[in-house]
């Protein structure tokens, strides 16, 4: 454990990464529990509103992210100042994009349905740094071996290949099953294989003039979702909260006869 903590992490200079992804981690771990206190009106904590503007907390972690960035950039990647710009980094960036949903809609929709998509920003980018961590992508080592080098050289093939073939499944209208295909082998493979969505631009280009091709499409398509929609959601609403449950749509006509 001493050997591969030294040879990955100390020897290329990850320990900053390292410690960005722990405090980025631990930044939208803390912030769910505090909104989440806030949400339920239990504990201290209570929303920043001042002047009754309410300033959401992707505010300080831009700031955060700002210092940290610029932080890393003067101090290099080795020394103290190296490892406090990364923490401060992380905690930025996990503030930031635990409200990714917020800056992708302009809207606060941090508990609505479109909220979730902050919590599947944060789980794929913590799955990517620490796939970097665990020495999946061979870069940044010195004086390897020839076996090493030969190993390593298969790795990176092997994950520019996958890489590709998640690109074809994005195209496919299949975006997590492309972004999962990046860390897991034969994943992305499947995707790229299989029927495209049927709204994706794969299928608008190929399937135009094939209606049995854009039926089978919508009809696994309909299959898959009503398949994995729950399991989704109940990790989901683990890790961040459920959302608010959508208010009934309002009968306009009923309305206008009372």
């Amino acid at each position: 454990m001493g050997h591969w903590w030294y040879r990955n992490i100390i020897e290329p200079g990850k320990l900053p990464m390292l410690l960005a992804l722990l405090s980025f981690v631990t930044s939208f771990l803390v912030t769910r529990m505090i909104t989440r206190m806030i949400r339920a009106g239990k504990g201290p904590f209570k929303n920043v509103t001042p002047g009754g503007m309410h300033v959401h907390h992707v505010v300080p972690g831009v700031i955060l992210v700002i210092i940290g960035g610029f932080g890393a950039v003067g101090s290099g990647r080795y020394g103290f100042g190296a490892l406090l710009s990364a923490v401060v980094f992380g905690l930025g960036a996990g503030l930031v994009l635990d409200e990714f949903a917020l800056i992708l809609h302009l809207d606060d929709v941090y508990w609505s349905e479109q909220g979730r998509k902050s919590v599947e920003i944060v789980v794929l980018t913590a799955a990517l740094v620490a796939l970097v961590l665990g020495g999946f992508l061979p870069f940044g080592v010195n004086d390897l071996t020839s076996e090493e080098r030969q190993s390593r050289g298969l790795v990176a093939m092997n994950a520019a290949t996958n890489f590709f073939l998640a690109l074809i499944a994005l195209w496919k209208g299949k975006a997590r099953t492309a972004l999962i295909g990046i860390l897991i082998p034969f994943v992305a493979l499947i995707g790229a294989v299989r029927l495209a969505r049927p709204d994706s631009p794969y299928a608008r280009k190929f399937y135009a003039k094939r209606p049995r091709a854009r039926a089978k499409a919508g009809l696994r398509a309909f299959h898959h979702d009503r398949r994995w929609a729950g399991p989704r959601r109940r990790i989901q609403d683990f890790i961040g909260g459920a959302p608010n449950p959508s208010p009934p749509p309002v009968n306009r006509e009923s309305d206008h006869r009372h």
